[in-house]
This record gives C-alpha cells, sequence and structure tokens, in this order.
C-alpha cells in the first residue's frame, strides 16, 4: 500500500515520505512534478532512506501542469521516469493515454510504449483509465484514441476507482476488461458527479472494498 506526493498537495514531495512513514505506508509512489525533488533520483532516494519508505511506483509526468517538466516531449518524458522508476528500483510507471492535440505521440503510442517496455525489461508500463470531461452541459473526451485504455488493449493498466467514479464506470467491470493485465490500483473514491474527486475510500459511491476484496481472485501481485 502506497501513498502517491500527490496526496500531500499542495505540500512538497518530501511531505509525503514523512508522512508515509508516520502512518505506516509500505511505501510511496512519487507522481514527477514540477517539484525538483521529484524529478532527482539522488534526493528520492536519500528521502526514502531517511524515511525508510521505498518508492514503489513513478509516475510519469503526463499531467496537464507537467508538460514542460523534463521535456516538450512526451517520449522523452516518459523514458526519463523510466529510467528514474529503474534507478529507484521500483517496478511499476504509471501513465495516461495521450492527449488529442498529441497527435504524434497518439499516432505511435501503442507500438512506442512497447518498444519502450522492451527497453526497461524489469518495469511495467501501466494505463490509467481516465475520464470524459463535462463542462457546461456538454462532454468532450480530451484523450486519444479514449479515455478507456482496455478498448485499444496494453499489457499492463493502473486501474483508477475515481476516475471510474468520474466516467461512471463500473469499477469491478473494467478491472474484469484489464484482466490479467490489471497491475496498479490508484484507490480513492468519486460519487459520479462527473469530475475528478479522489476521495477518501468510503466517502463516495465506488466498491473500494468489493474491489480489494477481488484482486486476490485475479492473481493480483
Amino acid at each position: 500500500m502506497l501513498l502517491s506526493t500527490s496526496s500531500v498537495f499542495p505540500e512538497r514531495t518530501a511531505a509525503a515520505f514523512q508522512m508515509a512513514a508516520a502512518l505506516g505506508y509500505d511505501g510511496v509512489e512519487v507522481m514527477v512534478w514540477t517539484d525538483a525533488v521529484s524529478q532527482d533520483a539522488g534526493a528520492l532516494r536519500g528521502l526514502a532512506e531517511h524515511y525508510g519508505v521505498p518508492v514503489l511506483s513513478v509516475h510519469a509526468p503526463c499531467l496537464l501542469v507537467t508538460q514542460r517538466v523534463w521535456s516538450p516531449d512526451p517520449w522523452e518524458r516518459l523514458r526519463r521516469a523510466a529510467e528514474l522508476a529503474e534507478t529507484l528500483e521500483a517496478p511499476t510507471v504509471v501513465v495516461h493515454p495521450p492527449f488529442t492535440w498529441q497527435r504524434d505521440y497518439a499516432r505511435t503510442f501503442a507500438d512506442g510504449l512497447d518498444d519502450i517496455a522492451g527497453r526497461f525489461g524489469g518495469l511495467r508500463f501501466a494505463v490509467e483509465n481516465m475520464y470524459p470531461v463535462r463542462m457546461a452541459g456538454r462532454q468532450f473526451v480530451p484523450y486519444v484514441p479514449g479515455w478507456d485504455p482496455t478498448e485499444t488493449g496494453y499489457a499492463s493498466y493502473t486501474l483508477d476507482l475515481s476516475h471510474c467514479a468520474a466516467s461512471h464506470t463500473d469499477a469491478l467491470a473494467m478491472a474484469d476488461r484489464m484482466g490479467a493485465g490489471l497491475a496498479h490500483v490508484h484507490l480513492g473514491d468519486g460519487t459520479g458527479e462527473g469530475r475528478d474527486e479522489h476521495l477518501v475510500p468510503g466517502r463516495g459511491s465506488q466498491p473500494c472494498a468489493e474491489v480489494l476484496r477481488s484482486l486476490a481472485g485475479r492473481g493480483f501481485t
């Protein structure tokens, strides 16, 4: 059970390690963002050793606010995230589907992901389920080919329950579609109001406990 550094925002990355140690988490997921510490393997290793909580997942900088972290090239950002994970011995890199305006990246995303996974053989590149955006009574999908990665098919997936709520998707059915590729879970909650809430589990309508109970039967390790 990992604590994401994004969970302590607006506190900095280092605060997540302190909190994870105090609360008894097994490790940390580092969200690579504009905080320089989140981008620095040496600094992260020092924090992990000081607090006794290893980095076990790296979230690549693929948010709107991180499009210039490391490089404007999304492939370079993903490669750097993979190098960071490999250096820290974190087995998982979380990545989002491409945005609609990233045409070249989107066109080669599936093949490119297979290629980079081949170069970093010990890592899982877990593509996360996202959600459509609803504004002023309208809905649009800012991802290509869509917000549901199972419709394309990838080797590994991240199941995000808050995103399931935002997309009005059955989380257990999503886990079924991910099948043996389910490599990582973002455990949060949501009410289904159409936005990404990342509530504490139990404060929304998602079947958080049911998903957790199902993991062992799915061969989740």
